[in-house]
């Protein structure tokens, strides 16, 4: 049985993958960790596997869970309860575990049906072209489309008035930093995010309550399984979260695949000639350059990963980008084929955390980027954007364009 390996050039390249211009184009680095091994351990202690097999494994396996919440107290944090940030994030769906994970996923999932997320098609069609007749000339595209669209259909969806919607963005970024770093000064501007967030949607749902309406918001509101229900807290940490997850995957996602497309022309105007392609094109662009690119478990049994025996108590980072990129499941992973077939990219997860949003962001990009090259089939970049600051997600706050 193979060592797990920690050399001078594995840490050399994780530590690259932390900063810039490691994270704007970590797929060479990721090619290098997954020739040296399957597994790796990184300084802070943690494993890290690069193959999609065992990426596939950490988001899939019911052995590899989140960390509970009270380990926080552990890192420095014994008051995470007082701190809005950190209990409207780590009481949500999102970090949760069995059995509070399944019964919230189960009367939130009530909720977030296909019907409901399939009725929204003529209001996301009616949102990409309006979007399109205002990108003309020289644009930033995630101001002028990639940022609005998703944000108003999430929006649209909840039920939160068009006039707040775009006051949210900034918060969210604020808020969600604690995914990637706890600190005071991350806190510093995280918790009044989260309070702010909270205090906008506890009004909205006050409202729902005495006037319901065809939106998530009212459903969440009413969402019920046998004598269960969401509490009031409930609703509005998963609230949150699924407005924040809403936009900021779609957001990356639309900004990273009009970067990949716009990199191979041919593809671009594959895409515009042949709208059937929608479906297989964005599985493609998903997994050809991930918004979300990695994720971590912990090990709560014994499991093997990269042909390794692993331990209880472990921590596992997947990195989903390396996953996605990995030669043993995808023939020539870095050449971009819009009409790949058998394509499962693992850029939302898995298992019980499967994103329950994914059929909404595939749906908005189905219409919004075929839409796009038939538009603009002149589209080119204006310049090389600004990355999006995180550990975890890949795209850009800012990315010129020009439109003919």
């Amino acid at each position: 049985m193979p060592d797990i390996v920690q050399t001078p050039e594995v840490l050399r390249l994780l530590d690259e993958l932390t900063r810039m211009p490691g994270r704007a184009d970590p797929y060479p680095r990721y090619a290098r960790l997954r020739e040296i091994s399957p597994i790796v351990r990184a300084e802070d202690g943690a494993l890290v596997v690069t193959g999609y097999g065992d990426c596939a494994t950490v988001v899939r396996d019911p052995r590899l869970q989140h960390p509970p919440a009270d380990l926080l107290a552990f890192v420095g944090f014994p008051d995470w309860r007082d701190h809005p940030a950190l209990h409207q994030l780590f009481t949500s769906m999102l970090t949760l575990n069995p059995p509070d994970h399944t019964r919230l996923r189960r009367l939130v999932s009530s909720a977030f049906t296909p019907r409901r997320v399939e009725a929204l098609r003529p209001a996301i069609e009616r949102m990409v072209q309006d979007l399109l007749d205002g990108l003309d000339g020289d644009a930033d595209f995630v101001a002028a489309f990639a940022f609005p669209l998703p944000v108003n259909v999430i929006g649209e969806l909840l039920g939160v008035p068009a006039e707040q919607r775009g006051g949210f963005q900034s918060l969210v970024r604020d808020w969600t930093q604690v995914l990637e770093v706890i600190t005071p000064d991350v806190l510093a501007r995280a918790d009044p995010a989260a309070t702010a967030i909270r205090e906008h949607l506890a009004g909205l749902v006050e409202e729902r309550r005495r006037h319901p309406g065809d939106d998530l918001l009212s459903a969440l509101v009413q969402a019920q399984a046998a004598d269960d229900r969401l509490t009031d807290e409930e609703i509005l940490s998963n609230a949150a979260l699924l407005f924040a997850a809403g936009f900021e995957t779609t957001t990356n996602l639309l900004a990273n695949g009009v970067v990949a497309l716009l990199g191979d022309p041919a593809q671009y105007e594959l895409l515009g000639r042949r709208p059937e392609l929608a479906q297989p094109a964005v599985e493609e662009l998903l997994r050809f350059d991930s918004p979300v690119q990695l994720s971590s478990r912990v090990v709560t049994a014994p499991i093997e990963l990269g042909g390794v025996g692993v331990a209880e108590g472990e921590r596992v980072v997947a990195y989903l980008g390396a996953g996605n990129h990995d030669p043993a499941r995808f023939a020539d992973p870095s050449r971009l084929r819009l009409d790949r077939s058998d394509n499962a990219p693992l850029s939302f997860g898995g298992g019980i955390h499967y994103c329950l949003g994914a059929p909404l962001a595939r749906l908005e990009a189905q219409i919004a980027l075929p839409a796009l090259a038939r538009r603009f089939p002149s589209l080119t970049l204006a310049g090389e954007g600004q990355r999006r600051d995180s550990l975890s997600l890949k795209g850009f706050t800012s990315l010129p364009v020009r439109t003919g």
